[in-house]
């Protein structure tokens, strides 16, 4: 069997109609996974899944709003009803309502970053993974970001989320080893999506960025996806607790 064979293993992707969330369902699915694909729009979802359906693959569309413990509970729900059990959990939906200085950041802006960044994935782990245990181990994968890494003086908040998350991994990965379950993160740097779109549209902006990346260009969410196929298959079975950093070299260099 392939090291990197996903063959009946579900997995749960929040945030997987686009982006680089999209680009995880899409490759996990062409590995051999069975999908959940998950944002607030239905329809989104919808149309992700039908492709994947179209393309010969397994996919399951449920809306959820990460900012809403109930409808994280009937995502799990709906996962397990449709196919038992879950082996990979990818906790990618993330928000970013201010760019600017964290001193200026409202205080329902730095609530909300904090319930949905932070909040969600530690609610999906907590129904997630004891059966992921049970049923003999798993995966979790949590899309991070180099902003965790590094000071900023404009993604402030989200940055201090994303940090947060590499210790959710530490913390997870400690806790739940034992019964074979690992715990990770991935930190991209600038991806052309739309969730970085004011990065990456901004001339300015992107310029300086690319400027210190020894590759010379931002990334796209492909080149993420495989990082995340790694973690959930046989690739990554000794691998846990860890951050893996795809930036193009922009952590080195500046």
């Amino acid at each position: 069997m392939s090291l990197f064979s996903l063959d009946n293993k579900v997995a749960l992707i929040t945030g997987s109609t686009k982006g680089i969330g999209k680009a995880i369902a899409e490759r996990m699915a062409e590995h051999g996974a069975k999908v959940v694909i998950s944002s607030r729009n239905q329809d989104a979802c919808d149309e992700v899944a039908n492709g994947i359906i179209d393309k010969g693959g397994e996919a399951l569309p449920v809306a959820c709003n990460i900012n809403y413990p109930e409808q994280l509970q009937n995502l799990v729900a709906e996962t397990k009803a449709k196919w038992g059990k879950i082996d990979c959990l990818v906790c990618n939906a993330a928000l970013n309502p201010f760019f600017g200085p964290s001193q200026e950041i409202p205080d329902a802006a730095f609530d909300k970053v904090m319930n949905a960044n932070i909040g969600s994935v530690h609610r999906l782990c907590q129904l997630v993974i004891p059966e992921m245990a049970e049923s003999g181990g798993g995966s979790v994968v949590i899309v991070s970001s180099i902003g965790g890494l590094k000071g900023t003086a404009t993604l402030g908040a989200y940055a201090i989320s994303k940090a947060a998350d590499m210790q959710i991994a530490r913390n997870l990965a400690v806790e739940w080893g034992p019964k074979n379950v690992r715990v990770n993160c991935i930190a991209p740097g600038l991806v052309r999506t739309d969730f970085a779109r004011a990065l990456w549209e901004n001339p300015e902006i992107y310029k300086a960025t690319v400027a210190n990346y020894p590759l010379r260009r931002i990334g796209e969410p492909d080149e993420i996806a495989g990082a995340a196929i790694f973690l959930a298959s046989e690739a990554g079975s000794f691998t846990t607790g860890q951050t893996i950093v795809i930036d193009g070299g922009g952590t080195i260099s500046s």
